[in-house]
């Protein structure tokens, strides 16, 4: 049996070997070609001996296309486009606290004696309701003036209000705008108007008032005496300029009205310069001092914000928690507080900042989930750091009506731009230090391999912007929403300067929204126009004395175009004629005499109208003390102000009648 089976094995040993020498004979190279031995020649493939391809071959290769371009260019462009992608291993950053210790104590202090979830949560309710009726009974000591006899509670003012009212609202005359004299009014005014700007030219007899504030009027010269000013001066600026109020704190006081003043004198008093005049206007006003228990809460609102946002900063590592609580607080505190729009009465204000906070929330989901702000906060435990750099910045950002408006930039138009001193200087600065900011975040984001998303991210808003630039007769407007809306998701990382910027992107936005709205960054020409010149016709005046050197009459030709309905004529700032040119009989002329007591020159502008609107004024022709015509200078001059005045000017003139 041993023999037999030793037998079957070399058998089959055998066979096993002449299998694999057959199959070995016969090797197959693709379907129906077979080579019937191991050594012989394999057909369809080309004898190749030559050295392999050199790199830079291949490379030249790939851009068979683009031969037309030179080869360092291709080099370069290739270089980059390997580095956007990233290193072979990619980092995350993440911030190491500096002093973890001290950092962490809050925490670590508030864990133990609150270990339990719950009561951590109990713990934050009660301190936001205690963030909310702190700053309700502060705002509300506020609130509170004293009356004044004999004219009750004073009148809230915004810092632009004017008794005399814009674009001729007054009349002609002055009409609309009476009484003149022998009246008065308690008014109150907030802190901070000493900055409350002019934006576009306002025309003062033969001088241009621009960002300045519109103060016309003073003391006497050498004297101690009352101060007098111009009808249409800032009401509240003059009574800083006349020392009534303080700028830090606003306050209270009574207005006169005191008729028809002449020569206004210019100073400087209380950090404000105000404007001469040296001819007469209908309508002057001075001030009273009064013991008013009246104060503008601003700053001590601002500080309660301050202290409860940094305490709960310093507690809070849960992101969304931190995030959406101080997102309301600093709303809130900018639209009722710091940057408040004008406002007639508290429930209106309140109104109008809940209007503008719900789609604010919803806005705040988008930027915390999608555009980064969670993968920032996520995971920091440096609770100093975040309390300082992001809570910081935001507030600065908040605050820009205070923290940037040493920026001699208004509004990012070409038209400012152009006419405010310094503005192109400013914003070439900003634009070097964004570059900066620009490329030190795109190397961040190329270590974390995460730059080539961003990239299409950008250009496809840079794409959207263009389109926007180029719609036809709409005009593209950067509003701070906006600006924070385009640069947020360039701060999603989590180092040092992304919690920087990433905070002062957030105070922009809030700025923006609870001060002045949602506008929209598309606006036609017409709305952005404001009180700017309009850039329409003006008239071609002709001037002549009359014999008694007591009269001047004035002429014009036809107007340029039908459009061109009739002609205004304003003297010293006043319109006291207008005319159209449909009237019967119809009128060429306008003769102005002077009164036998007037001894000051007197300034004449004109304006074609287009139904009851007047439009762009020439600058100021002088019939001067010594009874001569001085022509007009070519050009435009301006006599209307911001238009947001309008309505608290009518607030004031309706009070003061009452």
């Amino acid at each position: 049996m041993g023999e037999d089976s030793a037998t079957r094995a070399q058998v089959r040993d055998i066979e096993r070997q002449a299998s694999g020498s057959a199959s070995a004979s016969t090797t197959t190279i693709g379907v129906g070609d077979t080579v019937e031995h191991s050594d012989a020649p394999i057909r369809g493939v080309d004898e190749d001996h030559s050295p392999p391809t050199p790199r830079f071959i291949q490379d030249e290769n790939s851009w068979k296309k683009f031969k037309w371009v030179p080869y360092p260019i291709r080099r370069s462009t290739k270089v980059t486009v390997n580095w956007t992608q990233g290193p072979p291993v990619p980092r995350t950053f993440k911030i190491e606290p500096l002093f973890p210790q001290i950092q962490q104590f809050p925490v670590v202090m508030l864990r133990k004696v609150l270990p339990q979830k719950k009561h951590r949560i109990w713990l934050l309710i009660f301190w936001l309701a205690m963030w909310i009726v702190t700053f309700a009974l502060v705002m509300r000591s506020g609130l509170l003036a004293s009356d004044i006899a004999p004219f009750g509670a004073p009148t809230k003012l915004g810092c632009g209000s004017a008794f005399w009212d814009y674009n001729n609202g007054c009349g002609i005359d002055g009409n609309l705008c009476r009484p003149f004299d022998n009246t008065g009014l308690a008014f109150r005014c907030p802190a901070s108007c000493a900055s409350y700007q002019v934006l576009n030219p306002r025309a003062v007899g033969d001088q241009e008032v621009l960002y300045q504030p519109l103060i016309v009027g003073g003391p006497p010269t050498g004297s101690d005496g009352s101060a007098v000013y111009r009808g249409d001066s800032y009401i509240c600026g003059s009574a800083i300029h006349a020392g009534v109020i303080s700028n830090a704190e606003g306050g209270c006081g009574i207005l006169r009205l005191i008729g028809t003043q002449r020569n206004f004198n210019a100073s400087t008093r209380n950090g404000i310069s105000s404007f001469g005049f040296d001819s007469y206007f209908p309508l002057s006003f001075t001030f009273e001092r009064v013991e008013c228990e009246a104060r503008d809460m601003k700053w001590p609102l601002l500080a309660v914000s301050v202290v409860f946002s940094s305490l709960l900063s310093l507690f809070t590592t849960s992101p969304g928690v931190f995030f959406f609580s101080v997102f309301t607080g600093i709303f809130w505190t900018v639209g009722l507080a710091t940057d408040a729009p004008n406002y007639s009465n508290v429930p209106s204000l309140f109104s109008r900042e809940l209007g503008l906070y719900l789609p604010a929330m919803l806005a705040a989901w988008v930027m915390y989930d999608r555009m980064g702000v969670r993968r920032t906060l996520s995971g920091l435990k440096a609770q100093i750091e975040k309390t300082v750099l992001w809570l910081g910045a935001c507030w600065v950002g908040a605050l820009t009506n205070h923290t940037f408006d040493f920026i001699p930039i208004q509004r990012l138009t070409g038209h400012d731009l152009e006419q405010q001193p310094g503005a192109r200087v400013a914003l070439a600065i900003i634009i070097i230090i964004l570059v900066i900011i620009t490329a030190t975040q795109i190397w961040f984001f190329q270590q974390e391999g995460r730059l080539i998303r961003y990239l299409q991210l950008y250009i496809l808003l840079g794409a959207g912007l263009i389109i926007c630039v180029l719609l036809p007769q709409l005009k593209l407007r950067i509003h701070h929403y906006i600006l924070a809306l385009l640069l947020l998701p360039g701060t999603s990382l989590q180092t040092r300067p992304s919690l920087v910027y990433q905070g002062l992107l957030m105070g922009f936005f809030l700025n923006g929204i609870a001060r002045w709205g949602w506008d929209p960054f598309l606006q036609t020409a017409f709305a952005l126009q404001g009180d700017q010149q309009l850039r329409s016709a003006l008239p071609s005046i002709s001037a002549a004395v009359g014999q008694n050197i007591s009269s001047i009459t004035f002429g014009w030709g036809s107007p340029p175009s039908p459009e061109y309905d009739g002609i205004s004529v304003l003297v010293n700032d006043v319109e006291r004629f207008r005319a159209y040119f449909t009237d019967e009989p119809a009128v060429s002329n306008f003769t102005w005499t002077r009164d036998a007591g007037v001894a000051e020159n007197e300034y004449f502008r004109f304006s074609w109208m287009q139904g009851s609107s007047s439009l762009d004024y020439t600058k100021a022709g002088i019939w001067n003390t010594e009874r001569e015509w001085v022509e007009m200078v070519p050009g435009p001059s301006k006599l209307r102000t911001r238009a947001v005045e309008l309505e608290y000017s009518r607030d004031f003139v309706a009070a003061l009648k009452r």
